[in-house]
């Protein structure tokens, strides 16, 4: 599988962007898909991530009730909708490619090249 992230950019805080991820690849529908933020200085953490069917869900804390994670089967892409963007989610954001193995673990075995999304005060 390969990814391709793409939407980062500039925005003020309270903005909104969307990210894409667009996979290449036969597998992408049974993967379970992830977005991850690195931030300067910081080590890469989660995000979000949706179950390969689209019917599960999972968020950070952080991002609980901003973002949305969704993903289109039929056109290899998974989304994330970032709304009410603040300083603090300057980052950039690398999507992923997972396998479920059940119990809530997920091995990230693919990663796109990460988008860059600066959040100004």
């Amino acid at each position: 599988v390969q990814l391709q992230a793409s939407g980062g950019g500039l925005v003020q805080a309270g903005g909104s962007l969307r990210l894409s991820c667009a996979a290449s690849g036969r597998t992408f529908s049974t993967r379970t898909m992830g977005w991850f933020q690195q931030a300067p200085g910081k080590e890469r953490e989660f995000v979000a991530a949706i179950s390969w069917s689209g019917g599960s869900t999972y968020y950070a804390d952080s991002v609980k009730g901003r973002f949305t994670i969704s993903r289109d089967n039929a056109k290899n892409t998974v989304y994330l909708q970032m709304n009410s963007l603040k300083p603090e989610d300057t980052a950039v954001y690398y999507c992923a490619a997972g396998q479920d193995y059940g119990g809530g673990v997920v091995e990230y075995d693919y990663w796109g090249q990460g988008t860059l999304v600066t959040v100004s005060s």
